[in-house]
């Protein structure tokens, strides 16, 4: 890496790898973020997600290949306080305030941010004299988030950063995490929120079978799975020729009705209709949950993506659950604090 890359990219996997055994749980990711990014990593269970969070933590040294934090070892900068961790397997401590948990792990950091600020980004200055064992599951998830903010990192982990939150929490929680962003501060977040990963990111990074199968914005994800959906009902008649049809790049069948994913919907929608093959014709422009489900439902399951056999724009559905995220060292002491 030259003294340039050094200067701008936080985060930088090069050709790494992990195995457990016999199973390469990171098979030779590349991948690199630049600081002031915010990235979103999106995956099935058991994708390469967590490893890769650990990886990045210092948790797992990889087997070949490397990974570097802002152009050295992870453990070193996360030694320096250069790395926060919201993860989901922290727990509450008893008999401990809010404020006390935040002001405590903001004394174990070199440069902290005020503890009062760190309140407020995460939207609970009016909990700091509660005890966090008896805060509700919205109130704790951020009350984890200002754990994370309380070095003032300059990297950003965050493991389902919503979960828990209601609707309005969730708003907050964003505007919050936009303000730190615009601040130059690095975020890399996994979400089950597929809308978050598509408002939120700069990039989304998809993960499948230990390598990343996609990376770019969502409308860039969205292009690669096929630019539309196009559905007819079959009618009795066969698939054969289908999958030949002008823009179209697959098809998925359920029962009586298929589903072409296609580039270029208008010229596949007149060759159907020189066929005679539009009865209930919907077309519909491709969701993110599309693209995902398309970047890694035929690799991991050799099934349809969920919805085949609909032309419905599912903005709002959920990715396939991911596996919790484990802490490293230091990011460790910091997140069983909770």
């Amino acid at each position: 890496m030259t003294q340039r890359d050094e200067d701008t990219t936080a985060v930088s996997f090069t050709g790494a790898v992990r195995a457990f055994g016999s199973v390469r749980a990171v098979d030779g990711v590349d991948l690199r973020i630049g600081r002031g990014e915010t990235v979103a990593l999106l995956g099935r269970n058991g994708a390469g997600k967590s490893t890769t969070i650990g990886m990045l933590l210092g948790l797992y040294p990889p087997d070949a290949g490397g990974v570097e934090l802002f152009g050295s070892e992870p453990e070193r900068a996360v030694r320096a306080g250069r790395v926060g961790a919201m993860l989901q397997d922290a727990r509450p401590v008893p008999r401990v305030t809010v404020g006390e948990l935040v002001g405590f792990v903001a004394s174990r950091y070199p440069a902290p941010m005020p503890v009062s600020r760190a309140l407020e980004l995460a939207g609970i200055s009016a909990l700091a004299g509660r005890r966090v064992d008896r805060l509700s599951g919205g109130q704790v998830q951020r009350v984890r988030f200002a754990v994370a903010l309380a070095g003032d990192p300059s990297l950003l982990v965050l493991d389902e950063p919503t979960a828990a939150l209601d609707v309005e929490a969730r708003h907050v929680f964003w505007e919050s995490m936009r303000g730190y962003a615009r601040r130059g501060h690095t975020v890399l977040f996994s979400t089950h929120y597929l809308e978050e990963a598509d408002s939120f990111a700069d990039r989304i990074v998809v993960m499948d079978r230990g390598r990343i199968v996609a990376d770019g914005t969502g409308e860039e994800l969205r292009r690669a799975a096929g630019g539309s959906l196009v559905c007819v009902d079959l009618a009795g008649r066969t698939t054969d020729g289908l999958a030949l049809l002008p823009g179209v790049r697959s098809l998925e069948v359920a029962g009586d009705r298929v589903r072409l994913r296609t580039d270029d919907s208008d010229a596949t929608v007149i060759a159907l209709a020189e066929l005679g093959a539009i009865r209930r014709l919907e077309v519909a422009p491709a969701s993110l949950d599309d693209a995902f489900l398309a970047l890694t439902s035929s690799a991991t399951s050799g099934r349809p993506p969920r919805g085949a056999g609909n032309c419905a724009n599912n903005h709002d559905a959920p990715a396939p659950e991911s596996a919790p995220l484990t802490p490293s060292s230091t990011a460790k002491s910091t997140a069983k604090a909770l």
